[in-house]
């Protein structure tokens, strides 16, 4: 299934059903008198937090949802029946605004939430209604009132506690895979991961937690290049960042280049990304040569706890996980 993160679909509620103008006329019964029902209430528009969808993808076709309408209400003072509401399934992590004005509706971050963001129109009442003692025969009933119609765009933001990010080809999907029980694509060519991975990691103490791998950013990626600002909010809801850097392609000249790279389009997108805690991670110290291209980046930081890990044999892997669990528990 393609990974889908964006859509734009319109809702409309059901119309309440209009009230019935209705007279009792039975054999034997003088002057009845009006008996006319209710009509039914219209359904609502509920979205719904389901844990079990992983994308919008349901959405690219299907772009108008609608709640049934109440029925007319009837006679005898038989109210007409409320319409069925309509609920929406959206993956946790979905944020919901008004396509018109960006007006921010819903931010469904709990599994099982449920938003009522359309009422259904209240159904008419009856001419039964409207007897009194000076009007005994009242030959009108209320139209339902209309539901309402609103346009609204899903914004899929991956929930996860960890988020992997560096430049194409660091290792981000080799890493999650080592940790975790995902299979994304891995090649040997920048932008292999053209869509976020989540994994869950299950450390040998603690609570299970959720990493995501973010495709690779390059300068001015925050402007829309390469893969640019579109998966950068996927790591907005992140705890914490682990900064991957290729050991292999560390510049001993100025060893900082990619880092400060990285660093600077998390700014530039968002300040609050900027001020997440970080995790450095120097990547593929199994290849030849990589001893001193890390020890200048480690002189180059000397207040920054620097991590090496191989992802591809595995070493530093459990060590980073517990780390990454520890960290997580205590806030």
């Amino acid at each position: 299934m393609k990974f889908v993160d964006e859509a734009v679909i319109t809702i409309r509620s059901g119309d309440g059903g209009p009230g019935c103008t209705s007279f009792r006329r039975e054999r034997f019964i003088e002057r009845g008198g009006p008996d006319g029902g209710d009509g039914g209430d219209g359904g609502h528009i509920i979205l719904r937090a389901d844990p079990g969808k992983r994308t919008l993808y349901d959405f690219r076709r299907q772009k108008m949802r609608r709640a049934q309408n109440g029925s007319p209400g009837m006679g005898k003072q038989k109210h007409g029946k409320n319409g069925s509401h309509c609920y929406i399934d959206l993956p946790p992590g979905t944020l919901v605004t008004c396509a018109d004005t960006g007006d921010l509706i819903a931010d469904l971050t709990d599994p099982h939430a449920e938003v009522i963001i359309a009422r259904g129109g209240k159904g008419g009442r009856g001419n039964k209604r409207f007897a009194t003692s000076t009007n005994r025969a009242p030959r009108y009933s209320q139209p339902g009132l209309p539901g309402s119609e609103r346009t609204l765009k899903l914004e899929l933001k991956l929930l996860a506690d960890v988020g992997i990010v560096g430049l194409p080809n660091a290792g981000k999907s080799t890493l999650i895979s080592a940790m975790s029980a995902a299979r994304p694509k891995i090649a040997d060519y920048p932008f292999t991961t053209l869509t976020p991975t989540l994994g869950m990691v299950e450390p040998p103490f603690g609570e299970p937690f959720a990493v995501a791998d973010i495709p690779g950013l390059i300068e001015g990626a925050h402007q829309g290049t390469g893969l640019g600002i579109k998966f950068l909010k996927h790591i907005e809801r992140t705890g914490i960042l682990i900064h991957l850097i290729d050991a292999g392609g560390i510049d001993p000249e100025s060893p900082l280049t990619a880092f400060a790279m990285i660093n600077r389009e998390l700014s530039l997108y968002s300040s609050s990304l900027a001020e997440k805690s970080q995790i450095i991670v120097l990547n593929k110290i199994d290849l030849t040569g990589t001893e001193h291209r890390v020890e200048c980046f480690q002189k180059a930081v000397p207040d920054l706890e620097v991590h090496t890990i191989s992802a591809i044999t595995g070493k530093g892997i459990d060590m980073l996980v517990k780390m990454l669990s520890s960290r997580l528990q205590n806030g």
